[in-house]
């Protein structure tokens, strides 16, 4: 048993380090043409931001060694999640010291990989206590990708900035709704324990108040009028702000539920 765990956590660290490894060449070879700047306050950003990832990812992976057999897989989603935002922040991070562009396309594969992952926590956490119907996790993913999809079409500019903001928007409201008031809600008022159901209150609060970040920087960055690159500061540290606060905050409340069960039995 204590040498299969070794095996896994070695295992994992293997794939951590490799999956850093291209952007840490990338970063050596920006260092020749020229280092980030102390006053980037855009590019400080991706750093310190990809660091909490990285020692996130790290945690939530060890962690998983702790806790049940039933809530391994939660944690393993939590530690992928901030593992492929860590690994895009480092090519993000890149983009904007190397061109001062917004790093749309980058963002949005991040997006495109870690929020339906994020939803996805939804399901398993209740799939961890009693049965869940797979309509829960079908509708959040259909609310994901309509708010995801239409967000970027706005970004690159192949529709209106204002339609697609407000389809996005749509698509969130129908999260809001089955994590509020739908069959997830109803299934974790009425069958999980006080730490799944406190966990599940937690993550969807952070559904409504953290990802409202994200409409924040996209209206700053999008529909002010204001200079494009006031703009482009003011969307990225706005986006970057909301990752680190929702992807970790994510993983924090559900390891947080792992444990408290886990330590009961």
């Amino acid at each position: 048993m204590i040498t299969s765990l070794k095996s896994s956590v070695a295992k994992i660290g293997a794939l951590l380090a490799l999956s850093l490894l291209t952007p840490a060449s990338a970063m050596a070879a920006d260092a020749a043409k020229g280092n980030l700047k102390a006053d980037d306050l855009v590019g400080v950003s991706f750093w310190v931001i990809s660091m909490a990832l990285v020692a996130a990812t790290a945690f939530f992976f060890l962690e998983t060694q702790r806790v049940k057999a039933k809530w391994k897989t939660s944690l393993t989603v939590s530690g992928l999640v901030t593992l492929v935002a860590a690994t895009h922040y480092f090519y993000m991070r890149d983009v904007w010291v190397n061109t001062g562009s917004t790093p749309t396309v980058f963002r949005y594969i991040d997006w495109l990989i870690t929020v339906p992952l994020l939803m996805v926590e939804f399901y398993l956490i209740l799939s961890a206590v009693t049965k869940v119907s797979g309509g829960v996790f079908w509708r959040l993913m259909i609310g994901t990708l309509v708010m995801l999809i239409a967000g970027y079409l706005g970004e690159a500019g192949t529709v209106g900035a204002w339609p697609a903001f407000i389809v996005s928007m749509a698509g969130w409201f129908y999260i809001i709704y089955e994590i509020y008031a739908g069959e997830a809600s109803k299934v974790s008022a009425e069958s999980a324990p006080p730490a799944v159901q406190s966990a599940f209150k937690l993550m969807r609060t952070i559904v409504v108040f953290g990802w409202a970040i994200y409409p924040l920087g996209y209206f700053l960055g999008y529909l002010t009028g204001g200079k494009p690159a006031d703009s482009a500061v003011m969307l990225n540290v706005v986006y970057n702000l909301a990752d680190v606060v929702n992807k970790i905050g994510f993983g924090v409340i559900i390891w947080a539920a792992a444990v408290s069960e886990s330590d009961k039995n």
